[in-house]
């Protein structure tokens, strides 16, 4: 049921992104749902077993760690309590399979700080509550899932009317949407079971498309070095090979700056070698200190195929026994290292290799992100001048996010954990992502203060507000503050005609977005700007920041620039480079 429910979703992905309310690029309902799910049922797959407690359990596990966005955060919480409440029992009924059902929807409720009525929330306490009564008249489990579906798709009709934006633009609830996909799934899994069609046609019917294979890694010859040397003259006494796979280490992880990172191995080693293929990257370097360097690479991804050799107890040896190069040939064979070696690589002493876990706490580098601090912050961004302005200013780590692509509950837990500081602040920078940072916050552990931003704009506001010398306390309530006194603008494209506020929408107009409004659509990006701010400078402000992004043009910008000093003289204005996909500018009023 499970894995034809997450099929059902999968191949309806696009008409749920299609579902957003608002005519934006900014479709991620459907997406950041089969994400969800398929971090559920890989865990499910992972751990599998004949009792249906433990598999929702499993299943529940994969969902929460996976979560992303709104609608994947409230379905983890919808399955979680449904594996709560199932968690005792091999089997399940029908009264107690309705029973899980709603047990997830209160669970959901409870999840979202402020419930609207409209949503996947509402699709689901309808279909739980109508499951409830029918479980009492019958015990037939097909007759159920068809009952819940029927009655999930009944209320999934209405959302227009109890949600009037759905209404106005003329679609029914996105994430409401999703949950019907999984219930026909689950539906037509039991459906085609009294057929005689097995398990394994709907195993390999999810996994029908795959996710690209992990990179091959391919071991890198050890790097030569003079083959004659007395021992006293290996001064940089240890021989460092590993990988930094930043794919395994998910998004979490800090921007690689090759240059920066050489310089950092350089200051006490030598043979530095760094090799960078998208994903991976290959390290070698010789170094009095290994721990240190293992400090270095931590913050950048996951360390895997780590060989440390000291060369100067291998190299006596070598002179003590009088060893030739097969034998050190052998020690890197039982190290991994199937490639032959040259007699000077021999000379250096290469042997099985010693794997040292880190450095005494006085020898952590300035420069590591990771170190122990009394604060750190964590931003959601999008964007490479984005996510440098962050890092510049007191952020250690910058989640990748924006309007189609959210982080998830692992995501920022495993961001948490990476931090060793006594207060860590999570900056959510987007309305979808705030629930997925607080479940994250309370699953932890650590002392966590989601700080509920809601734009790139308000994130930025609440990092300047951040002072070393104040309180845990003082610094939540001043970043929060700060955000709220940031008015935020952003411009982007309509990609459908529709009619949004009494504002008649084209599909290819420029949409200048205040907060959440639609203010103005036209034809024109330098109009669109100009009736955007003229509405967000209605009260006044003193500061005006401007975030170019990836389709913005260098001549369009300057003349905004132009048409911002001669209209506000007294504001002062500040443009910096943003990069971010899909909107040209985002703009802030303080």
């Amino acid at each position: 049921m499970v894995l034809s429910g997450a099929a059902f979703l999968q191949r309806n992905v696009e008409r749920v992104n299609a579902l957003n309310v608002f005519p934006v690029p900014d479709g991620d309902t459907g997406t950041n749902m089969n994400l969800t799910m398929t971090s559920g049922t890989n865990e499910l797959q992972n751990k599998p077993s004949p009792a249906v407690g433990k598999v929702a359990e499993a299943l529940s596990k994969g969902l929460l760690m996976g979560a992303r966005g709104n609608s994947g955060v409230i379905l983890s919480q919808l399955f979680r309590g449904f594996a709560k409440s199932v968690s005792a029992l091999e089997e399940v009924n029908t009264v107690q399979f309705a029973a899980a059902l709603q047990s997830g929807v209160d669970m959901a409720y409870r999840a979202v700080a402020k419930p609207v009525e409209g949503t996947i929330l509402t699709v689901a306490k309808e279909a739980a509550k109508h499951a409830v009564a029918y479980a009492r008249r019958s015990n037939d489990m097909i007759d159920l899932i068809r009952e819940l579906h029927s009655k999930a798709d009944e209320a999934l009709s209405r959302t227009p009317d109890q949600l009037p934006v759905l209404k106005q633009v003329g679609v029914v609830d996105s994430g409401g949407q999703g949950l019907v996909y999984i219930y026909e799934g689950f539906l037509d899994a039991l459906a085609e079971q009294t057929k005689d069609n097995d398990f394994q046609r709907i195993r390999s019917d999810y996994y029908e498309v795959q996710r690209p294979a992990a990179p091959v890694l391919q071991k890198q010859q050890p790097a030569s070095a003079q083959s004659r040397l007395s021992t006293e003259t290996i001064e940089f006494l240890y021989d460092m090979e590993f990988f930094i796979n930043r794919k395994l280490a998910g998004p979490g992880v800090r921007r690689f700056d090759e240059t920066a990172f050489k310089r950092l191995l350089s200051r006490d080693g030598d043979s530095l070698l760094v090799i960078t293929d998208d994903e991976v990257i290959k390290v070698h370097v010789h170094t009095r200190r290994p721990g240190d360097v293992l400090n270095y690479a931590l913050p950048y991804g996951e360390l895997t195929d780590i060989h440390i050799l000291n060369m100067r107890e291998q190299h006596r040896e070598l002179m003590k026994a009088g060893e030739t190069a097969e034998i050190h040939e052998e020690a890197w064979q039982r190290a991994g290292v199937s490639e032959s070696i040259s007699v000077e690589d021999a000379a250096l002493g290469l042997a099985v290799p010693e794997v040292l876990t880190g450095a005494p706490a006085d020898s952590v580098p300035v420069e590591q992100a990771h170190e122990w601090a009394p604060y750190g912050i964590i931003a959601v961004a999008m964007g490479e001048g984005i996510n440098s302005i962050f890092l510049e200013n007191n952020v250690d780590i910058v989640l990748s996010g924006g309007q189609t692509m959210n982080p998830s509950t692992e995501d920022f837990v495993k961001a948490i954990e990476s931090l060793s500081a006594d207060q860590i602040y999570l900056l959510p920078n987007n309305g979808n992502v705030i629930l997925a940072a607080e479940q994250a916050a309370e699953l932890s552990g650590r002392n966590v203060t989601v700080v509920p931003t809601r734009t790139i704009l308000q994130g930025l506001a609440a990092m300047l507000a951040f002072r070393d010398e104040h309180s845990a306390a003082v610094n939540g309530e001043a970043m929060a503050e700060a955000a709220l006194q940031v008015r935020s603008g952003q411009v982007t494209h309509s990609i459908r005609d529709t009619t949004i506020d009494g504002i008649e929408i084209r599909e290819g107009d420029y949409l200048g977005i205040f907060e959440k409004a639609i203010v103005s659509a036209t034809p024109s990006l330098q109009l669109t700007c100009r009736e955007l701010l003229t509405l967000m400078l209605e009260n006044g402000g003193e500061l005006i920041t401007v975030l170019t992004g990836e389709p913005a043009d260098k001549a369009e910008t300057s003349e905004l620039e132009t048409w911002v000093r001669e209209t506000y003289p007294d504001a002062e204005l500040e443009v910096h480079e943003g990069g971010q996909p899909l909107y040209p500018y985002l703009f802030a009023v303080e």
